[in-house]
This record gives structure tokens, sequence and C-alpha cells, in this order.
């Protein structure tokens, strides 16, 4: 069994914990919170064991959480670290706690690409970072364009170049302080945006250009995706793609499907944990093939679609090679489907 500790339990830390705690190969050795919040006592209250810093002890005890020891202590016990600290933090948590106990770890996106030797995508480039110390998973953007990169690829369909313009959204859901109440902020005032970059520390050579705005909205990021393949190629073929490509899932308006809102009510009818969709969100009726251009529109639910490349990334640590086997446990422990779909 692989020893998984969780530093951070947020948005993204504690779809982590959940999902380390629903495989096989692994054990959750516990969570990491620097405060005695309601998300620790949720955890708490999920039987996880929690670790605070030496510091923050004494108010754990006073709010009555159970404390199992430190981070250090909770680092000891770990084969490796997933890290979903706040953007800068994970570097800092290498520097002063990981190198020291000489553990293997795995950060996220907001993480600046330096603090591990290999970024990261399963469907992309699982190989490169079998049995590397550091890992960094890229960003949920980053991730959904890679997803649709390696769906091309896979099935034979190169890429010349892509374009992607991305409305984010402005906030997550419990972040009552942050983003546009009534605005579209240039995010960044610049072209290309860095998600360009960010994919590129993963598929070196791409030529892509990215955009993007945030929008007044909580729910989702949306894509508009440009892309320009090698090869003339039918509609048929690119869809038949993006089906057979795990993680992608595709969604028909004959269905009811017109929004993002609708994916995420089906996701909770179906009983999915917080109605949560880690697939890639392609609105069928947008995909539009003109010889060699491909266009579609796809929405990314950010709190949740890094979570089974965490999983893999684990696994790719330390030492699974096969990915696709990994890719395969993840996806079924967490009720995805190991093949596109097309949902109604």
């Amino acid at each position: 069994m692989i020893r998984v500790a969780v530093v951070g339990y947020g948005t993204i830390g504690k779809r982590i914990a959940d999902a380390v705690a629903k495989q096989r190969d692994m054990v959750l050795v516990g969570i990491a919170k620097t405060k005695p919040d309601y998300a620790a006592l949720s955890a708490a209250r999920k039987g996880y064991r929690i670790f605070a810093p030496k510091s923050e002890l004494e108010r754990f005890a006073k709010a009555g959480i159970e404390v199992s020891g430190t981070i250090d202590d909770l680092v000891e016990e770990a084969d490796i670290v997933v890290d979903a600290t706040p953007k800068g933090v994970g570097a800092t948590n290498r520097a002063e706690v990981y190198d020291k106990h000489d553990v293997k770890a795995v950060f996220q996106g907001g993480e600046k690409p330096s603090v591990a030797e290999v970024s990261f995508n399963a469907l992309a480039n699982y190989d490169e970072a079998v049995n590397k110390r550091y890992i960094r998973v890229v960003s949920c953007n980053t991730t959904a364009i890679l997803r649709i990169v390696a769906a091309m690829r896979l099935w034979g369909l190169e890429l010349e170049k892509l374009r992607v313009f991305i409305a984010r959204r402005g906030a997550d859901p419990k972040e009552y302080g942050r983003g546009p109440i009534n605005d579209v902020v240039l995010d960044p005032p610049a072209v290309p945006s860095h998600h360009a970059d960010d994919v590129r520390t993963v598929v070196p050579n791409l030529d892509i250009v990215t955009m993007a705005v945030a929008i007044p909205t909580t729910i989702a990021h949306i894509h508009f995706l440009h892309a320009t393949l090698k090869d003339r190629v039918s509609r048929d073929q690119v869809v038949e793609a993006l089906y057979r490509t795990p993680r992608i899932a595709l969604f028909e308006s004959r269905y009811g499907f017109k929004s993002v809102a609708q994916v995420i009510e089906w996701a909770r009818d179906i009983g999915r944990l917080r109605g949560d969709v880690p697939e890639n969100i392609v609105f069928l009726d947008t995909v539009d093939v003109r010889g060699r251009e491909l266009f579609l529109v796809m929405a990314v639910h950010q709190e949740s679609i890094v979570i089974p490349e965490n999983i893999d990334a684990i696994r790719a640590a330390m030492g699974i090679r096969n990915a696709w086997s990994s890719i395969r446990a993840t996806d079924e422990s967490l009720g995805l489907v190991s093949e596109g779909k097309r949902y109604g």
C-alpha cells in the first residue's frame, strides 16, 4: 500500500484525500490543516487523522479537534505527500519540509514548474513522471487542454496549431471575497495568457496561443477551442477520438444539455460526490470540422478536473509504469468511465 499524506485541505486537497481513500493500492495516513475551521471538523467526522503546525496545536485543542501530531510527524509516516496548499506555499514546503524528510511530493499547478522535475498530465506524459521525486500536476485549464491534445495524438489526428480562448470563472463557490461581481476582467491583459506556456511544460513543441478573461461565475471555466490539424479530417473522426479517450465526456443538446449548470445538476442526480465532473465537458453540438480546422466548446469543472491526475501522479512517482492501468483504476474508483461517453 502506498502511504499518502495530503497537506492542505481546501477545494483541491479535500477531494484528493477522498480520492486517495478510495484507491485499493493506497492508504491515506492523514491530512494537514493550519487552522481549526469547519474543514477540519468535516475531516475529523470522516475519520481522517489531522496534523497541524506545532504553533497551532493549542488552538486545535481549544476547538475540541483531536490532532495526531505535527506536519513533520505526518510527512514522516508517508511514502509520498500531495501538496494542495495555496499558490507559492508548496515551494516553501518543499524547501523546509519535504527536502528535509527525503519524501516524494506531488504539487499543484499554482506552483511554478521549477518546483518539480516534471509537469504532469496522465494522458500526455505519464511515462516521463515514473520514479520522479517531485511532480507538478498542471492547472485545471491546462489539464483540460492537454486532454484534447492527447486525444488527437492517441488516435492519429496530429495538430498543427491550437488556439484556445478561455472565459475563466471569477472564483470558486466558497471564495466569497474574490472575483468580478459585475465585470469582465482581462486575465491577464496580454496575449498569450500563461496557459500556453503551461501546456508547453508538458508538450514542449506545440504551437499554441491562449487568451483569457475572468467572468462573474463560480461554476466552471469555458474554453472556445480552434485547432488546425495537419491533415483533412472528418467530424466523425474527431468525435470518435473524443469518445474513445478517457476523461472526456460528450454532452448533447437533444438530451437538454445547453448549459454548464445542467451538467452539474446531472452529476448531482447520478450521485457524484459534491456534483463533481472531473471529465472535460465537451458540448457535442459545438464540434465542427471544416477541412483541417476543428472548433469546439468545452467546460472545465475547476474544483475536480485535476483530481484523477493527482492519483495517477502518485502511482507514477512510486514507480508504477503502466499508465493505462493507473488511469483505469483511478477512473473506476471515482465513478468515471474508462472511455469517453455521450451523456444523456
